[in-house]
């Protein structure tokens, strides 16, 4: 998916002789902290309301200008990008442009969120599990085939690198909820299991017993 397919309409923009108040109003009202500022189809930057804060209400945008965030995502980049800004610079909406700094409008967080979900497969049903290794250990086929052999497929894998803790983490979306079988196999295979999320196959057998139980004591 790349950034203008995912241009909001709903988002306004803001002229270099709006005043400070009127921004203020503007961002309060689509309860967003920037908008962008726009002239003949120009992008000249992001105003944020932060920045507004400390300036007269008076005061016209032109006149702060170089309190402007320049960050804008290309028009024909993937969506990706956009992510990556709207975090590393706390961003309710990306400015997304074509060459020559032509305005093509924003992206809300909330949509970069939406599509970030469809993307790793969020809304999918089937269980998640996440490994703890090297990276230097790190096989696709081979975890794939273990995850196979337990009658499942993986559905989504992304890889992180936590600086933190100096740690490479295997994240994978399985395509059933019941992860026992597979948990095992990892653990098996001396792969450390660092966190799952599923239903886990004794849980539906303690069930089962539980019913029988029941249906026995109701005789």
């Amino acid at each position: 998916m790349l950034n203008k397919e995912l241009i909001s309409s709903a988002i306004p923009t803001l002229n270099p002789g709006d005043t400070v108040f009127q921004a203020m109003e503007l961002m309060q009202e689509f309860h967003v902290m920037q908008l962008p500022v726009v002239a003949e189809d120009k992008y000249l930057g992001m105003a944020s309301e932060d920045d507004l804060m400390n300036a007269d209400e008076n005061a016209t945008l032109e006149s702060i200008s170089q309190h402007f965030s320049r960050i804008a995502a290309k028009a024909n980049s993937h969506f990706l990008e956009a992510v990556q800004m709207a975090n590393e610079h706390n961003l309710s909406l990306v400015p997304v442009i074509e060459k020559d700094s032509e305005f093509t409008g924003v992206i809300t967080a909330s949509d970069l969120l939406k599509q970030l979900g469809k993307t790793t497969g969020a809304n999918e049903p089937g269980g998640i599990i996440v490994l703890e290794m090297e990276q230097r250990s790190f096989s696709f086929s081979e975890i794939s085939k273990l995850v196979e052999t337990n009658d499942a497929q993986i559905t989504q894998l992304n890889t992180h690198w936590d600086n933190n803790n100096g740690a490479f983490y295997v994240t994978i979306k399985v395509s059933k909820f019941e992860i026992s079988d597979i948990v095992a196999t990892f653990q098996r295979y001396e792969y450390q299991v660092k966190y799952y999320f599923g239903e886990e196959l004794y849980e539906n057998e303690l069930r089962s017993n539980y019913d029988h139980l029941m249906n026995y004591l109701n005789i």
